[in-house]
């Protein structure tokens, strides 16, 4: 199944064009790598959390703007070759310098899929989400991702996808584990739900959250530390 990369960042909000050209530059490199799809997401409907929230996560200041972003691999195997040969090619020395943003609170990690519905590529909208997980509920997480996916394309998504965390590290400063207050015997999970457009996003959640198959009785997760938040894509590609 599909490997994620995850990103969490904070950006300058007025450094918005100066980020997606930083980004844009990486693409023709990332491909000859393997990565088969590549999406940067503007904040746009990010909320404050009373217990944690996406701001917090990269410690993101009042102008600034949290990015959530994702590379897809075929499998983990070409994402582990792909970092190696990032470590070694000129290319991107070039392009981590002076780059637009903070490095030191951008957040990164793999995740291995566990639910992929709907067809990806030409999201107009894209709600994030990171949260944590019991260790050993990953089949019952699968289960649930599985069951509730079909319900959003019924209500206008075009694609949901879920995936656990199978290489997260600590970081110095940030990283997915502080993001959801992880526990002893927990993983952070890492997913997203692409709308056609904003619209259709606002009038889609109001149909899931109605839904009664969507009471999340079943969730095998806590939602009170679940993170999330609206993005604009600046790249999918």
């Amino acid at each position: 199944m599909t490997y994620v990369e995850g990103f969490l960042l904070a950006v300058p909000t007025a450094n918005r064009e100066a980020y997606r050209e930083h980004a844009a530059k990486g693409l023709a490199m990332f491909r000859d790598f393997g990565v088969v799809r590549a999406v940067e997401g503007w904040g746009d409907d990010v909320p404050r959390g009373k217990v944690n929230d996406l701001w917090g996560a990269v410690q993101a200041a009042e102008d600034e703007t949290v990015v959530f972003s994702w590379f897809e691999y075929p499998d983990r195997a070409t994402r582990d070759a792909a970092g190696e040969k990032m470590m070694s090619d000129p290319r991107m020395e070039a392009l981590v310098t002076d780059p637009p943003f903070d490095g030191k609170r951008m957040i990164w990690g793999g995740f291995e899929s566990v639910s992929d519905v709907g067809r990806a590529g030409g999201a107009g909208y894209i709600d994030g989400i990171v949260l944590p997980l019991p260790a050993d509920a990953k089949d019952a997480y699968a289960a649930f991702c599985e069951r509730v996916g079909p319900v959003f394309l019924e209500h206008g998504a075009v694609r949901v996808m879920d995936a656990i965390a199978d290489d997260v590290q600590d970081g110095a400063v940030t990283d997915f584990n502080r993001a959801v207050l992880r526990e002893e015997g927990e993983v952070a999970a890492f997913g997203w739900v692409e709308w056609p457009d904003k619209a259709g996003r606002d009038a889609g959640w109001e149909k899931v959250m109605a839904d009664p198959r969507m009471s999340g009785e079943d969730a095998p997760f806590d939602g009170k530390r679940m993170i999330f938040g609206g993005f604009v894509p600046l790249i999918d590609a």
